[in-house]
């Protein structure tokens, strides 16, 4: 497989999400297509059927300039700072949808294989490294094709976190952010200090070897960005968007 290559910056939250979906909607047009990206400033996205009042503490994420963005693949609330993100874009692979989510999460256990750290898959969309998790991942299949994105933590600070995510039960909030620290993990906490450009690197040579693929990297059509620009004013800059249910 050619795998266009797109070793991105950091964007806000509406733009990375804006162009995640352009690139799935022309992916007849650009091919399978791998990027790396990063959150300025920090953000939270939610997941398609989640409700953002429910999920985050709007009020605290606008005081602490942290932008809100509503997902179109599922899963939970994340908060993204400390962290390389990937998305890829391809058409579906045979077999059963959580084959697939470990056929393309392998790309991150490769690439951290190559920093020399020994991770695993766990449960659905989890990867763990010693029991502990530094990885989430997400995948929607519409337009015929398929769009996986997922979060790599390079740190974390899990009381920052909690700040702006909400806790169903207060009086279980103590308990839940120990629990948490307890079962998450970082390249910083595991001893790693990797600048952001140098993982990218790291990553896209773990999903070259995960998927048998040559890595390619080629400007995108001009179209894909103007969509991903309309896109970012009209639906992830849009509160009716945002604040659905």
């Amino acid at each position: 497989m050619n795998l266009r290559i797109i070793y991105d910056t950091h964007h806000h939250a509406t733009w990375n999400m804006a162009l995640d979906e352009s690139l799935l909607r022309h992916l007849p047009e650009i091919g399978p297509t791998l990027r790396l990206y990063g959150w300025e400033p920090p953000a939270v996205s939610i997941g398609y059927f989640q409700g953002i009042e429910e999920e985050v503490n709007v009020a605290k994420a606008k005081q602490m300039c942290v932008d809100v963005v509503r997902r179109i693949t599922g899963g939970g609330a994340v908060y993204h700072k400390y962290e390389l993100t990937y998305s890829i874009v391809m058409s579906p692979p045979s077999g059963k949808i959580l084959d697939s989510y470990k056929h393309i999460q392998r790309g991150l256990v490769e690439g951290l294989r190559l920093i020399g750290i020994n991770a695993e898959m766990s449960g659905i969309n989890d990867i763990v490294v010693e029991g502990r998790k530094i990885s989430g991942n997400a995948q929607t299949r519409r337009y015929g094709g398929l769009l996986q994105h997922g979060t790599l933590l390079m740190n974390v600070n899990v009381d920052e976190m909690f700040s702006i995510l909400k806790v169903p039960q207060e009086k279980m909030r103590d308990k839940l952010i120990s629990n948490v620290k307890e079962r998450v993990t970082s390249l910083k906490h595991l001893g790693y200090e990797i600048e952001f450009e140098e993982l990218q690197k790291y990553m896209a040579e773990g999903f070259k070897n995960a998927l048998s693929a040559e890595l390619y990297e080629d400007a995108l059509p001009n179209e894909v960005m103007d969509m991903a620009k309309k896109l970012e004013v009209e639906k992830y800059g849009n509160p009716e968007w945002n604040f659905k249910r």
